[in-house]
């Protein structure tokens, strides 16, 4: 056991009260006290450690975990019970999740994205666990008048060897919560885990396998309406008036008009992002009826001027967003961004003299790496149930960060905040899209106007349209190297619309590892909203980064392994610069697990292997791919991933949420982007806007885990990134021919 002084009090553990039944409420800070990095802090607010969950054990021994994160199919509704469990030495079956409501009353920060549940939870969790315990221990030796050192605990039940006496811990949870909070408690060395690292089928299996209701779209409510929006049909234009008379006169149509969301005085919240301010609304008893007049609706658009937004990202400080004006196409993005890479950008890290180096240098290769606006196709489109009355707002829906909605809920509806109840539906997807809050607004403006309830429903072509697309990149790799192929200068200059990729990537590898080195960063402005993405930046960067080093590697005349290893053992032995924020020791050692599970040097016969490795989200991730082209087309025969996450706390969630992002990666790298043209978004539905096809999905997918006791990091994005290069490197090894620009497939099929 590892004692921990944690300082607990009651700031911590809030509430310690003995319930009606006789049973026992924890409520405690679980995540004071929690570790971050760069990375972390750049994408979460500051405030994150104030996290409040509660504990609860009812007098038959019953545990219940209210779970404050949004759940959208990373399975943290089974894993975070999980750490409670284990430190509370109670049988898993007895152990049971619900998910909680959105309260600024009992929690804080109630948050679900970055990879960070469990590594935000590890400490805190399992520490209320080995609290909750303690006093359980404690409540049991004033009872039989007995010394707490004997006292001992085995699934959920207290025993005392000498005496002969146990009870289950319901009978001693009334009296356990009268207790002090214990200052010190003890937790489990990792060898001695008998639930963290052992599998456990998802909480809600069951619920989603027979199709049981589990998301706002599925809620029905008496008296609910539907509402559906119109939204302009380009970026760049707004509602300028409004033809609803026939609309109004059609079946099962309650009322049409338009709304606004925010006022230009409001000061917007980091995730207060909305594409278009004003909406068309159709409000109607069923589905089909809104559907159908909308089609009805005549709606005259007009461009819109440069306007300006406040906002105030986490508390770090207020800002200006200017959104110009015009209407944009892909084309004139592709120029603008050429130019920019011409020009110098903003440096973020010098280390050395890159310029003379490159001078220098007997090999010098220079490639430019290009990714389109993606959009986020949740197989859930957006929606939202609400019901807003005079003194109070109820609203269920799918949002990963309801924090941050609150405030312009209050503003919008004239209402204190703690009368905004929100319940959290479990999410049909996420990917980042969910962070965005737009559509409780929407629902809850709608709801309060008709003074009813109403379930705000999204059409994919509503919600593809929408916009909050991963932004569109651009990179210039450039590597120098001496007569012995080692890499003597190495610079990156990347930018994109309307952000750019790098943020806190200029201190990863191969910095640190070359002595020559220059990241430089420039952006350009776009009224085409952008918001996070899976992988935010990484998404691109492991793509573009990893492509580049193989290339350079074949310049080199060195096996692409080989090389890596070779510059992580010079970071190792001989950084450069004090910012490198990776470990070599942990990066290198996914690639030779990878090489090792892999057979990385075997040959097959028509199979072309392609490998890269990649750190985000505080874990290391090396993949490699088989491929076989056949009819022209890449066939994906396997995929090998080595992973470095520290502990495992769910190895079949694990490899769940592992194979999800390959297959994710693989499907965007081949076929996703979207285009404009003059504001337009050129793709509105699966019939354009391709995504993978079940039978393009990897034959196989091998994962394997770094057996580490090191504290768990993220793990639903990292293996995301680096499956792009992955799959280009073996298409180079297939095809003869580079990729530098995504998709890789350029194909506008109908889907079978």
């Amino acid at each position: 056991m590892t004692s921990v002084n944690k300082g607990i009090n009651r700031r911590d553990f809030l509430k310690v009260t003995a319930l009606a039944g006789g049973g026992m409420l924890l409520s405690f800070s679980w995540l004071t006290g929690c570790k971050s990095t760069p990375e972390v802090v750049s994408n979460l607010p500051k405030e994150w450690f104030e996290l409040n969950s509660y504990i609860k054990i009812g007098d038959n021994g019953l545990v219940t975990l209210f779970s404050p994160n949004p759940e959208f199919g990373q399975n943290i509704k089974t894993s975070l019970p999980m750490l409670l469990a284990e430190e509370l030495d109670v049988d898993w079956k007895n152990v049971v999740v619900e998910q909680a409501d959105f309260s600024i009353k009992r929690f804080e920060r109630q948050f679900t994205g970055g990879s960070t549940s469990i590594q935000m939870a590890w400490e805190p969790l399992r520490t209320a666990g080995a609290t909750a315990r303690q006093m359980l221990i404690q409540a049991a030796a004033q009872t039989w008048q007995v010394p707490a050192s004997e006292i001992t605990t085995k699934d959920g039940v207290l025993h005392h060897q000498k005496s002969s006496k146990e009870a289950g811990y319901g009978e001693m949870a009334s009296q356990a919560a009268k207790l002090e909070v214990p200052k010190e408690v003890s937790l489990k060395k990792a060898a001695d885990f008998k639930i963290i690292g052992k599998s456990k089928r998802n909480v809600e299996g069951f619920n989603i396998v027979t199709g049981k209701p589990l998301f706002s779209l599925d809620y029905k409510h008496e008296g609910m309406l539907i509402a559906m929006i119109v939204h302009p049909p380009a970026f760049g234009q707004k509602i300028k008036s409004v033809e609803d008379s026939a609309a109004k006169s059609m079946p099962g149509i309650k009322d049409v008009f338009t709304i606004k969301l925010f006022d230009e005085e409001f000061e917007r919240q980091a995730f207060d992002i909305t594409s278009f301010n004003q909406l068309a609304v159709v409000v109607g008893n069923t589905t089909w009826e809104v559907m159908q007049t909308k089609k009805a609706l005549k709606v005259e658009w007009e461009n819109t001027k440069e306007s300006n937004f406040v906002i105030n990202n986490f508390g770090g400080g207020k800002k200006t967003v200017t959104v110009p004006a015009g209407l944009e196409s892909t084309a004139q993005h592709k120029k603008l961004m050429a130019e920019m890479a011409e020009k110098p950008g903003t440096i973020l890290r010098k280390d050395g003299d890159p310029a003379g180096a490159f001078k220098k240098a007997a090999k010098v290769i220079e490639r430019t790496y290009s990714a389109p606006f993606l959009a986020h196709n949740t197989m859930e489109p957006v929606n939202c149930f609400a019901h807003v009355t005079a003194d109070k707002a109820e609203i269920y829906g799918p949002i990963q960060i309801p924090e941050f909605v609150v405030a312009g809920l209050s503003t919008r509806l004239g209402l204190p905040k703690e009368k905004i109840h929100i319940r959290l539906a479990r999410m049909g997807g996420g990917f980042g899209q969910r962070s965005y809050g737009h559509h409780l607004l929407e629902a809850a403006i709608i709801s309060q106007k008709m003074k009813a309830p109403v379930k705000l429903v999204y059409t994919r072509e509503d919600d593809m349209t929408y916009g909050i697309y991963r932004p569109t990149y651009m990179a210039t790799y450039k590597a120098g190297l001496d007569e012995k192929g080692n890499l003597i200068a190495y610079s990156i200059k990347a930018g994109g619309i309307p952000e750019g990729p790098l943020g806190w990537a200029q201190n990863r590898f191969p910095a640190g590892a070359v002595d020559n080195y220059l990241a430089e960063e420039w952006v350009l402005n776009s009224n085409i909203t952008m918001g996070t993405f899976r992988a935010p930046r990484s998404n691109f960067l492991g793509g573009a980064e990893q492509s580049f080093l193989d290339e350079v590697a074949e310049l080199a005349g060195k096996d692409p392994i080989d090389f890596r290893l070779e510059l992580f053992d010079r970071a190792k032995n001989k950084p450069v610069g004090k910012e490198n924020n990776y470990d070599p020791d942990r990066y290198a050692g996914v690639l030779k697990l990878v090489r090792d599970k892999s057979d990385w040097k075997q040959t097959k016969k028509n199979v072309h292997r392609g490998v890269s490795a990649y750190f985000c989200h505080n874990t290391y991730v090396a993949e490699v791919i088989d491929l076989s082209m056949q009819e022209n087309k890449p066939v994906v025969e396997k995929v090998y991933a080595a992973v470095d996450c520290g502990v495992v706390v769910n190895p079949d969630a694990a490899i769940n949420m592992g194979q999800g992002g390959i297959i994710d990666g693989i499907g965007n790298a081949l076929y996703g982007g979207m285009t404009f043209q003059d504001g337009v978004p050129q793709k509105n539905n699966f019939d354009k806007y391709r995504l993978i096809r079940h039978s393009e999905a990897p034959k196989a997918i091998e994962i394997h885990f770094v057996k580490s006791e090191e504290n768990p990091t993220g793990l639903g994005e990292p293996l995301f990134p680096p499956i792009f290069a992955a799959l280009a490197n073996a298409l180079y090894k297939a095809t003869g021919k580079r990729e530098y620009d995504q998709p890789f497939l350029q194909v506008n099929e109908q889907p079978v």
